[in-house]
C-alpha cells in the first residue's frame, strides 16, 4: 500500500507522471522532457561552463556531464573548451535548435494543459518545499 503521508513518495509520484506526460507530448520532437531542459539550459546560457550550466540546472557536475555526453552522441550538443582552457562548454547543434523549435511548442501546451488542470498555488507550494529542503 502507498505511504501517502510521505513527501518523498508523493513528490516522487508526481514528479513520474508529470515527466510521462511532458515525455508524451514531446514524441514528435524527438526529445525527452529532461532532454528539453537540458537544450533549453544550454540555449539560454550560450557559453557558460559546465559549472554555471550545473549550478543552473541543479544538477551536479557528473550529472550534468553524463546528461550531455548523451545528447553529444545524439548529435545535439558538441563539447568544447571554453576560453579558458580548463573549462569546457556545451554549445547546440543546429539538430538540437530544430528539435527545441518544435518541442518548445508542443511543450508549451502541454504546460497549458498542466496549468489548467492544477491550482495556480501549487506551484508555489512546489517552489517553497524545493526552497525548504535545500536549505
Amino acid at each position: 500500500m502507498l505511504d501517502v503521508d510521505c513527501y518523498c513518495t508523493l513528490a516522487r509520484r508526481s514528479a513520474r507522471a508529470l515527466t510521462e506526460f511532458y515525455d508524451a507530448a514531446l514524441i514528435p520532437s524527438g526529445l525527452k522532457i529532461t532532454q528539453y531542459s537540458l537544450l533549453r539550459a544550454v540555449e539560454r546560457l550560450e557559453q557558460s561552463s559546465l559549472t554555471e550550466l550545473a549550478e543552473a540546472t541543479g544538477l551536479d557536475r557528473s550529472t550534468l556531464g553524463r546528461n550531455l555526453r548523451v545528447l553529444e552522441r545524439t548529435g545535439f550538443v558538441v563539447l568544447g573548451p571554453a576560453k579558458d582552457e580548463r573549462a569546457c562548454v556545451a554549445k547546440l547543434t543546429l539538430k538540437a535548435r530544430h528539435a527545441l523549435k518544435i518541442a518548445h511548442t508542443l511543450w508549451t501546451e502541454a504546460q497549458a494543459k498542466v496549468e489548467s488542470a492544477v491550482p495556480t498555488k501549487t506551484k508555489q507550494y512546489l517552489r517553497t518545499l524545493a526552497k525548504v529542503v535545500e536549505a
